[in-house]
């Protein structure tokens, strides 16, 4: 199962936060329901991701990709280790997890 169109489908007509600072910050407001992180995103970040999604209980779901393919499906021309999910618009990427 891709994670990819619905990935691409939050972006575009929902609300997301792209990077890791973001989705932490996410995370501890209260506004992520879902977090999307690379395979290949830096163990010490993909810890603090995991601790504060644990304490929130929000879901992390590991995109099977790179960085630079999840910053491809978002339509950004740089790495992008994970994005948060706040609102998934059209995307049924929530009931996909």
């Amino acid at each position: 199962m891709s994670l990819n169109q619905p990935i691409a489908s939050a972006v575009a007509t929902g609300k997301c936060k792209i990077g890791v600072k973001s989705s932490i910050s996410s995370i501890k407001k209260g506004e992520a329901k879902l977090v999307v992180v690379a395979a290949n995103c830096p163990k010490d970040e993909y810890e603090d991701i995991t601790r504060y999604a644990q304490l929130a209980q929000v879901k992390v779901q590991e995109f099977e990709g790179t960085s630079w393919d999840l910053g491809e499906i978002v339509g950004k021309p740089f790495m992008v280790s994970a994005i948060a999910i706040i609102q998934p618009g059209d995307s049924k990427i929530l009931k996909m997890v």
